[in-house]
């Protein structure tokens, strides 16, 4: 099956062919007009490259480190939920393929498969995505699992006071299969999802996540844990700055997908706003809308120390499995290698802000496209 998939889109066509509606429509949907959804595609194909030629490209490295982690590639995989609904193997598939192409997986809260089991498919450098629940001692026991699980940092959601409106998760009354809990909670007695009439998931967040979340709550995340924190879904300069002041480890510029506020712009158009204000105090990740190597280049290009992957991988695991991921993860990284060595650069760090032109650069260019 996986002989004539040649780019990473190909697996979403296969996904919604083989899930049920409600799965695929969660899995795929943004919030109301999906806008952003479309944008954070779109604004990638406004950015255009300026190759280097006649450089030496016959050795091309693509190594990088994350938070003192050596890893083959920038391109990581981010939290997505509920993966079990995708494919019977779940975060289990998901986490042995991270493994094989040595990047970072980070395990969703929501995930169906606990820390704990992720932690018994092997080795590997995992992170664990957190949302701040209502009652604290249900956030320090989760924290304090991961931690002994062996996950290397905390990935705080910061976007998600409410669920964003997701009409199509409300039109289908989106719910957890029957079959299937959210692992991390399952003995918390948080791990079921009511049937509302309205989106289950929208309800549940409601119920439990705490919509007062602050500045402080990430200070007494600290206190907590000593893994180091990254906080998602920075999208300002103003945020930049509390974040590093707050003593974060790390800031991934998101919009969740575009699965929260609609019309924010597109996250690569955030990026270089987010990487200015940080002044390589901490390092700055994307995600949102990576579907080639051409889109991490770009990132990369706009000051971004890697990417994160989220809906490529869920599709392939429900088109295959974990040999749909491993393979995602390696056409990324040789779409990678190829729009490096096209553009003159053999190692990460030579990627600059001169390989590329955005709508400022060119105005005139790109306004006839």
């Amino acid at each position: 099956m996986s002989m004539e998939i040649t780019n990473v889109c190909e697996y979403e066509v296969i996904a919604k062919q083989k899930l049920p509606k409600m799965i695929y429509d969660y899995y795929a949907s943004g919030a109301e007009d999906q806008w952003t959804l479309e944008e954070n595609r779109n604004a990638f194909s406004r950015i255009l490259f300026r190759p280097r030629i006649l450089i030496d490209v016959s050795n091309i490295d693509m190594t990088t480190t994350v938070l003192g982690f050596n890893i083959s590639m920038p391109i990581m995989i981010a939290p997505t939920a509920m993966q079990k609904m995708a494919h019977p193997e779940g975060e289990y598939a998901t986490a042995r393929a991270a493994s094989a192409a040595n990047t970072i997986m980070t395990l969703s809260s929501w995930a169906t498969s606990s820390v704990e089991e992720v932690a018994s498919t092997g080795p590997g450098v995992r992170f664990f995505q957190l949302y701040v629940y209502k009652d604290r001692d249900v956030v320090r026991q989760l924290v304090k699992r991961a931690e002994r699980a062996g996950f290397k940092a905390i990935v705080l959601t910061v976007d998600t006071p409410r669920l964003g409106r997701r009409e199509a998760d409300i039109k289908n009354r989106f719910t957890l299969p029957p079959f299937l809990t959210l692992k991390n909670f399952e003995d918390l007695d948080l791990g079921k999802m009511e049937r509302t009439n309205d989106s289950g998931l929208a309800s549940y967040v409601a119920s439990q996540v705490d919509r007062s979340l602050s500045w402080k709550d990430v200070k007494w995340l600290q206190t907590v844990t000593s893994l180091p924190i990254i906080v998602k879904g920075v999208m300002t300069a103003e945020d930049t700055r509390l974040a590093i002041q707050a003593g974060v480890a790390g800031i991934v510029v998101s919009n969740h997908g575009a699965r929260q506020l609609d019309y924010v712009p597109a996250t690569i158009n955030c990026l270089e706003e987010v990487v200015k204000a940080a002044q390589d105090q901490v390092p700055v990740f994307l995600d949102g809308g990576i579907r080639r190597g051409t889109d991490v280049f770009k990132a990369l290009a706009l000051g971004a120390s890697g990417v994160f992957i989220g809906r490529p991988v869920v599709f392939a695991l429900a088109a295959d499995g974990e040999a749909g991921v491993r393979k995602v993860l390696q056409m990324l990284r040789d779409e990678l290698e190829l729009t490096m060595a096209l553009s003159g650069c053999t190692s990460l760090k030579e990627i600059t802000r001169h390989h590329i032109m955005t709508e400022t650069d060119m105005p005139r260019t790109l306004s006839r496209l």
